[in-house]
């Protein structure tokens, strides 16, 4: 593959005053990207606001000779999400590509969270790539380009202890992500995912009674993790699912301590009841290995992908 090169594109990193977001940021612009360098500049629970974070990494690519602006704004408002494509198309005269990366985090247990817990996470994680993804896909839609990497999570769609709040919002965005790829695929608009694991600001903030990176070092070694841990070992994922050379819709993939892997959602071959009555609830019973025999599976790119399926597969009628 010939080397993959940003000149010419305009893309927004959300969330990119630190940790995932600013190795994006920093590598988009090595590689000629005009970035719009976005981050409330808040705490970790979503608290505050500063222009510093997003000043230094502008600061940082500007330094190498690169072109990065600073935008404050949060992704947890429709005007918030506007304000953001808006600073990119009058700074840049177009909008490329949109890494939605912004987050926060709260832990608390499921019937111990407060309606601002949950609104604080949901308000960032799911609304925010929601608020700044839908000006971007207009102005992408004009122009038949436009890559979008959403940022979803293993405790989205794997689960996760005293996190409800988080995964409820990351298996939103994995949801989204699909809308937007089927949405988009005609219109030369193409929209993935990415689930990263790596130390950032975030994890260190894990709660110390569940499973840490740096439980996962002791278990493997240090010297078999090397530097993995690391935001560069996701970057190069984003990178490449955010540029000209992916041309792939509607994946998700899985960036964890060097390893890349396709993440996906599917249905087994299953049981096909009776089709002159419905089955007893017992009958389902008594049918779960069958049900739950993972050995065929389908994976459906849409809701009416799967009913195809069905129905193509319908057994000949007793």
């Amino acid at each position: 593959m010939t080397r993959i090169s940003f000149e010419g594109r305009a893309v927004i990193v959300t969330g990119a005053g630190g940790g995932l977001g600013r190795s994006y940021a920093l590598e988009l612009a090595r590689r000629g990207a005009q970035v719009v360098v976005n981050d409330l500049g808040g705490a970790m629970d979503g608290s505050g606001h500063s222009s510093k974070p997003a000043d230094r990494v502008v600061d940082e690519i500007q330094a190498t000779g690169g072109i990065a602006l600073a935008c404050y704004d949060s992704v947890a408002s429709a005007a918030g999400g506007q304000r953001i494509v808006e600073c990119c198309l009058d700074a840049f005269g177009r909008v490329d590509a949109v890494i939605n990366n912004a987050g926060n985090l709260r832990y608390a247990a499921f019937d111990a969270l407060t309606d601002e817990d949950v609104e604080a996470l949901v308000d960032t994680h799911l609304f925010g790539a929601f608020h700044v993804s839908r000006p971007a896909f207009r102005a992408m839609k004009q122009a038949r380009y436009g890559r979008f990497v959403f940022t979803s999570s293993g405790a989205g769609l794997f689960g996760n202890n005293h996190q409800a709040h988080y995964i409820a919002a990351k298996a939103g965005v994995f949801g989204l992500m699909n809308a937007v790829a089927i949405e988009g695929e005609a219109l030369g608009i193409r929209a993935n995912c990415v689930l990263p694991i790596a130390q950032t600001r975030m994890a260190e903030r894990t709660d110390p009674s569940h499973f840490r990176l740096e439980d996962a070092a002791r278990m493997a070694g240090a010297e078999r993790l090397g530097d993995t841990m690391g935001p560069d070992f996701v970057t190069p994922l984003v990178v490449f699912l955010a540029s000209d050379s992916c041309e792939i819709t509607q994946q998700a993939y899985s960036a964890a301590f060097g390893r890349y892997a396709r993440v996906f959602v599917g249905v087994t071959s299953g049981w096909y009841g009776p089709r002159d009555a419905p089955p007893s609830a017992e009958d389902v019973g008594r049918h779960l290995p069958e049900i739950g025999d993972r050995s065929r599976h389908f994976v459906p790119v849409s809701v009416f992908d799967e009913g195809g399926y069905v129905i193509e597969n319908l057994p000949a009628k007793r």
